[in-house]
């Protein structure tokens, strides 16, 4: 199915993700990951063509939230970006540009991304399961956390020092209720998403004020 997708064009339900069926585990996904060579974001979404939407959501945000070869949040900020504007406008197949396709993903940023989530995979899927289904299973439902992810991904793919962490992890807890069903996790996803304006909002005013100080020491005003 996910082989069929075009590059540059819209494609047929038919021939993109179903974001409606139900996907295997993540970790299960994650595992499957081939990390012995690079490969391209293209190949990746290819590989997943027929998992859950929110599969795709958690690899890309994912890394950004733990310690990563330098470089990650520049390579997956713009797939995730495109990824939440999909998600906020109820799109029910993936699409992306030929030039995020081409994008390479290098066999040790994969070794490193499989080697340190699959862990975190492991426990988690022992607490996520299909619950509340009215936060996450409607098209209203996965529209408001694309209204969420979106302005977050947009934060993440921003050169801000420091800033990766709280919207990365915050976008991955919405993924991973998408992906499972799981409604408890969306509310911890809009909890994290909250903290992180919070947190980004407190680092950003400290920054402005450190800079308004050290100019004003430099020149006297």
């Amino acid at each position: 199915m996910g082989e069929n997708v075009q590059q540059d064009e819209i494609p047929d339900f038919d021939g993109g993700l179903d974001r409606k069926k139900k996907p295997s585990r993540l970790s299960d996904i994650v595992r499957s990951m081939d990390s012995s060579q690079d490969t391209t974001i293209g190949d990746l979404a290819n590989s997943l063509g027929e998992r859950a939407f929110g599969a795709l959501l958690f690899i890309f945000a994912v890394p950004n939230a733990i310690p990563m070869p330098p470089g990650t949040s520049a390579i997956l900020g713009l797939p995730l970006v495109i990824l939440t504007w999909q998600v906020l406008m109820g799109r029910q197949v993936l699409w992306l540009p030929e030039v995020v396709r081409k994008r390479r993903i290098s066999k040790e940023m994969l070794h490193s991304f499989v080697t340190k989530v699959t862990p975190i995979m492991a426990r988690l899927e022992r607490v996520l399961k299909p619950r509340l289904g009215f936060i996450v299973a409607s098209d209203v439902a996965e529209r408001m956390i694309g209204l969420v992810a979106f302005p977050l991904a947009l934060i993440l793919f921003l050169p801000i020092p420091f800033g990766n962490i709280p919207p990365a992890a915050a976008i991955a807890c919405l993924a991973l209720g998408l992906a499972e069903r799981d409604g408890l996790a969306v509310i911890v996803g809009y909890v994290l998403s909250a903290a992180s304006v919070v947190i980004l909002a407190a680092v950003s005013s400290a920054l402005y004020a450190g800079v308004v100080a050290f100019f004003q020491a430099l020149f006297g005003v």
